[in-house]
């Protein structure tokens, strides 16, 4: 049995601008402890190869102990570990994968072509490729055909599975031409994956979230191959993702959280605000959504300076509505009713994207007319 180890799309050394500095920088620290847990899950896991596709730095501002502790996590790795630079990390004569000294066991693609690199001990074959600049609009696999020579094949690459794009757009009908057993995709930052023949393509998503369009669990993939049958990929909440069927082996891949902390967004109750709040503090980044009907506009700043003591990071969003009650008072002969009448018709036609600040509008339109002329409750 072979097994091998799928990540992708670090990020390391990421602005999160996001976040205040001090946090920013914190994070930034704990994304460069990502190639140590990965080397960490691979011994665990007994992985006899690593395929790294891509973006696994931010850009060109990369600090000196960044790709030292890449280097260094890859080294412990003591197993094949390959490298398809992506549209961020892109090779070029002056980036990191040219001027920094890698382990030996560490193999980069250089090349925009697809290259095969052999693994007798394995019965393995991979082929990969490299972004060589910051876009790429043609499909590296276009016209490739594994031979059917008895041996796994497996793909390492950064790109994105579609007909056409600006990041190296792969066809799905390429991958079903590939032949392959497996192809370890990097870029898209959601774990996921498909089928294309008897080709089984997977995203590893990005092993730790960077804002709040990142949210839950991030990991890498364990990828096994076993005796003819099928080939499936478990989602992290377990059941499968995908199944093919292999005619020389087959494979079961795993996906395994590895983040130190979660991004989540969280809907609560206005009124149940503290009652939210955990006992212990959370090591995560969350989002409330403030939900339910209040009258008032709510006091986001003294909300959020409330629960901050409670998780890494907090903020908050106000999807409050006003109270229904208040809405009848449209009907009044009087500047209230009158106002409510026209905010209520600008409501009902707004995008969504305008109704927080209609629905701000009116309260704040609300409190001006009942601290003056219309007193009425």
């Amino acid at each position: 049995m072979m097994k091998l180890l799928h990540a992708a799309d670090f990020h390391l050394d990421s602005p999160l601008s996001g976040l205040p500095p001090e946090q920013s920088a914190q994070r930034r620290r704990e994304l460069r402890e990502i190639p140590a847990r990965l080397a960490a899950l691979a011994k665990s896991e007994g992985a006899d190869l690593v395929l790294l596709s891509g973006d696994l730095l931010d850009g060109s501002r990369i600090y000196p102990e960044t790709v030292r502790a890449l280097t260094q996590a890859l080294e412990e790795m003591a197993v094949p570990v390959f490298i398809a630079p992506g549209n961020h990390d892109y090779f070029h004569e002056k980036s990191p994968y040219a001027a920094a000294c890698w382990p030996d066991n560490v193999h980069i693609f250089t090349q925009p072509e697809l290259q095969a690199f052999e693994l007798p001990q394995l019965n393995c074959t991979v082929h990969g490729c490299a972004f060589t600049a910051p876009h790429r609009e043609d499909d590296p696999l276009l016209g490739f055909t594994a031979p059917d020579d008895g041996k796994i094949h497996l793909l390492c690459l950064h790109g994105e599975v579609s007909s056409a794009g600006n990041y190296a757009p792969i066809d799905p009908k390429s991958l079903e031409d590939s032949g392959v057993s497996y192809a370890a995709l990097g870029h898209i930052h959601a774990a996921g994956s498909g089928k294309a023949g008897k080709t089984l393509w997977a995203y590893p998503g990005c092993p730790e979230g960077r804002g709040f369009d990142e949210l839950g669990p991030r990991g890498a993939l364990i990828v096994s191959f076993d005796e003819p049958a099928q080939l499936a990929v478990t989602s992290p909440d377990g059941p499968p993702m995908a199944c093919v069927g292999l005619g020389i082996q087959s494979a079961a891949a795993k996906f395994i959280p590895i983040c130190r902390r979660q991004y989540r967004v969280e809907s609560v109750e206005v009124n149940s605000f503290t009652e939210a709040m955990p006992q212990e503090e959370s090591p995560d980044l969350v989002r409330f959504l403030l939900t339910g009907e209040s009258r008032i506009v709510p006091d986001l700043a003294s909300l959020t300076a409330q629960a901050a003591p409670h998780f890494f990071h907090v903020e908050l969003r106000d999807q409050t509505t006003l109270p229904q009650d208040l809405w009848a008072r449209a009907g009044e002969d009087s500047l209230t009713g009158l106002f409510l009448r026209e905010m209520r018709s600008r409501l009902e036609g707004a995008e969504e994207s305008e109704r927080d600040k209609l629905l701000l509008a009116a309260r704040f339109g609300l409190a001006a007319l009942e601290a003056g002329e219309d007193i009425r409750p």
